[in-house]
């Protein structure tokens, strides 16, 4: 058995694929009521994510054919800040979504794009559960992700609104650190709202919008079109 990291807490996520207008409505209805998130300017930043996945793509599989339970593993990076590394696995049962993440080394992130999956010992229970999972499941460094997000924050709830845009997918996974790596636009924003046991009415009135349904957006998927 591999060590693996304390299980996260469960939480409700929504998500609504959006147009440019809808995310310029969006963003003011938002900035006049709800208080920005405390990380970035004012709540806006860059985000880079490295995704994994197998060579018979069993983590777009099971997002595309929304498997009950699943997860996926990622390394995330903010405001173009490749310093500070955040290895991630996000699980879904149900309903429900949980996130558990802890600090990741540069030096192992790199070892690991050069193809040394070993580096990971060097980190804690999750890096290891990766390596795990890259040895028996044979996960592989896949696909870059790449958007601007605009986050906005509610004590009631543990209520957390974020807008994601300019979607744009990395056309190299070794290249996930390098400022200059290649990418193209996959267009379009996601909603995403997510909160604890409740969501408060008004902030539910917030981010109505007329014809836009609850949608399964994943900007892992929107960006594997291109690699």
């Amino acid at each position: 058995m591999t060590e693996t990291a304390p299980p996260a807490v469960l939480r409700h996520e929504q998500k609504h694929e959006i147009n440019d207008g809808d995310r310029v409505l969006l963003e003011g209805r938002l900035r006049a009521a709800l208080a920005p998130d405390p990380n970035g300017d004012r709540g806006r930043y860059r985000v880079r994510s490295l995704y994994f996945d197998n060579a018979d793509d069993k983590v777009l599989r099971e997002k595309l054919d929304g498997a009950p339970r699943r997860e996926k593993f990622r390394i995330r990076f903010y405001g173009g800040d490749s310093s500070h590394l955040l290895l991630e696995k996000k699980s879904k049962i149900i309903s429900l979504c949980a996130k558990s993440s802890e600090k990741l080394d540069p030096a192992v992130c790199r070892a690991l794009l050069a193809g040394d999956f070993s580096a990971l010992r060097e980190g804690g229970p999750l890096c290891r559960e990766l390596l795990y999972k890259m040895q028996t499941e044979q996960l592989r460094p896949r696909t870059v992700v790449d958007y601007d997000r605009e986050a906005f924050v509610f004590p009631a709830g543990n209520v957390r609104v974020t807008i994601d845009s300019d979607l744009r997918a990395g056309l190299s996974p070794k290249g996930f650190l390098s400022p200059a790596l290649p990418q193209l636009s996959t267009g379009g924003a996601v909603l995403e709202v997510k909160y604890d046991a409740f969501l408060p009415d008004f902030v539910r009135d917030l981010v109505q919008l007329p014809g836009r349904r609850q949608a399964a957006f994943s900007k892992y998927a929107a960006c594997r079109r291109f690699g």
